[in-house]
């Protein structure tokens, strides 16, 4: 199945924090979007393998995505090796994308710029000819795409360009909420940073400060890995 974009997370729901409105718009407007988390979140204080696998299937509805699939590289653990940029490369070949989407390149979990870093360099060396991966047994084509944008998480990264999300921010927060082991629920102990309604109210402060930046209520924010090119007749 070839996609339009295709968005990686280190965790199972750092896309539906980060961009996933994103996604929503590109959906309505056509787009076939997937996603990849390259770890089950195993380590996370609160749920289990099986309970983030259950809420990522109801977010992936909410955002009616088109494929989603888990890498399993090691919560926590994982490395910007020759093994891990193999299996990047693969699913960036399988997919096609012409827009990948991936973690901050500075952020408070130490997963997310080491995310950043592997996505950048499996980014380039899925259109070397020499590197050679495989998908069920059949050689894949390779494919480089023609975009690498980096979306914003906790630390606030200034971004290069802000998407206006206005008109699916509802929906955005329920598939955010579909994560429901992760994230705050009335009634319940917050024992972790993110169970906390505070964690709530600074996604939408963010939200809101992105979308601020562009006059518009709500906006996801995103650094591009080069220089935009940008034709100005667009802009009069």
């Amino acid at each position: 199945m070839k996609l339009d974009v295709l968005a990686f997370g280190a965790h199972p729901d750092d896309v539906e924090l980060s961009c996933s409105g994103t996604l929503l718009k590109l959906k309505e407007e056509g787009s076939k979007v997937g996603v990849v988390d390259l770890t089950m979140g195993e380590l996370g204080t609160r749920g289990t393998v099986d309970t983030r696998r259950k809420e990522s299937d109801s977010s992936s509805k909410i955002l009616n995505i088109d494929v989603r699939e888990n890498l399993d590289l090691g919560d926590g653990w994982f490395e910007n090796n020759q093994e891990n940029k193999l299996k990047v490369i693969q699913a960036i070949r399988k997919y096609q994308p012409t827009i990948i989407f991936a973690n901050a390149i500075d952020d408070r979990h130490p997963d997310h710029p080491r995310a950043a870093k592997l996505l950048d360099e499996a980014f380039f060396l899925s259109g070397l000819k020499k590197i050679e991966t495989q998908d069920n047994g059949i050689t894949q084509d390779i494919w480089r795409p023609k975009h690498l944008f980096h979306y914003v998480q906790y630390r606030y990264v200034k971004p290069d360009f802000v998407v206006d999300v206005t008109p699916y921010y509802e929906n955005k927060m329920k598939a955010i909420l579909s994560f429901k082991s992760q994230f705050y629920e009335p009634g319940k102990k917050s024992d972790t940073l993110i169970s906390s309604k505070k964690f709530l109210d600074f996604i939408k402060g963010r939200s809101h400060e992105m979308g601020s930046s562009i006059q518009v209520e709500h906006g996801e924010g995103f650094t591009s890995a080069v220089p935009l090119q940008i034709d100005l007749k667009t802009l009069l």
